[in-house]
């Protein structure tokens, strides 16, 4: 199944990028919980579904703390998450990594504004990190009857220098969880190979995240750097049968226009299905 993330397109409303999907040919849909009230009500996502003959297979939760009435912590978010994919029956839900590190972050509004990020030389171990640590996450697969997908991480960059923002951030210690989201933007920023890593985890992913990179992250999948037909035509050979959703920045689908966005997104589609067959 080739499925679009909500994520791809958070400029526009849920109905829309329902629509453009359908339109251009995608499989499903991957909803990220996020400010959108639309993307986390059930059955607002289950008529959606329904009217544009498009099922929901996963949902990713969110990763930002300031979603409206969403818990704030990431352990809290994961729980939440878990029962929304019950109430639509997704079969999995993908989470972040636990941050590692306290971080500053905020807006600089100068001659041309820009976000900055700050991190803060104090370990960070919450709640989430033991329940991953400590095997958990099999504990609630089986009580919800859902994948938990964990998510590879990308560097970020401060001074020149990649900083690695997140606990258990690399392929040898991704190793220890059951199920992976395969985010290839992701490993980008690190320079690792997409191929090299799945073939490494390959036992583990459940889960793809499809996106290029070009020293920008989530660039459609035709347009970058790193290997993806390579990739898709490995996943095809192993007989993966998981989803692999395409999620890219809405500048990388030429969001600005609605033609020229749904233009991009049958390119983006039909490079996965050209690899992926």
């Amino acid at each position: 199944m080739i499925a679009l993330s909500t994520g791809s397109l958070y400029t526009y409303g849920l109905a829309r990028v329902f629509e453009l999907a359908a339109e251009a040919g995608f499989d499903g849909i991957e909803v990220l919980v996020d400010h959108r009230w639309d993307g986390r009500q059930p059955g607002y996502l289950r008529r959606m579904s329904a009217d544009y003959g498009l099922p929901i297979p996963v949902i990713h939760s969110p990763f930002v703390a300031q979603v409206p009435d969403w818990p704030d912590d990431q352990l809290g978010r994961l729980r939440r998450t878990v029962e929304l994919a019950q109430a639509v029956g997704a079969a999995t839900v993908v989470t972040h990594l636990p941050f590692r590190l306290y971080a500053i972050a905020g807006l600089w509004h100068g001659y041309r504004s820009r976000s900055f990020f700050l991190p803060l030389p104090l370990p960070r171990r919450e709640p989430y990190y033991h329940f991953l640590r400590d095997g958990r996450v099999t504990e609630l697969e089986a009580e919800a009857g859902v994948t938990i997908a964990i998510e590879n991480m990308p560097s970020k960059r401060v001074l020149g220098l990649k900083i690695n923002g997140y606990w258990f951030n690399s392929p040898a210690e991704l190793a220890r969880f059951p199920h992976l989201t395969l985010d290839t933007t992701h490993l980008g920023t690190w320079g690792l190979g997409p191929v090299a890593v799945y073939e490494r985890l390959r036992e583990q992913v459940a889960h793809v995240h499809l996106a290029n990179f070009d020293g920008r992250e989530h660039r459609s999948p035709p347009n970058g750097q790193l290997p993806l037909a390579k990739l898709l035509r490995a996943l095809a050979r192993d007989g993966y049968a998981g989803a692999i959703t395409v999620e890219t920045a809405p500048d990388a689908l030429d969001a600005a226009d609605e033609a020229e966005c749904l233009s991009a997104l049958r390119r983006a589609l039909a490079f996965c299905r050209e690899h992926f067959d």
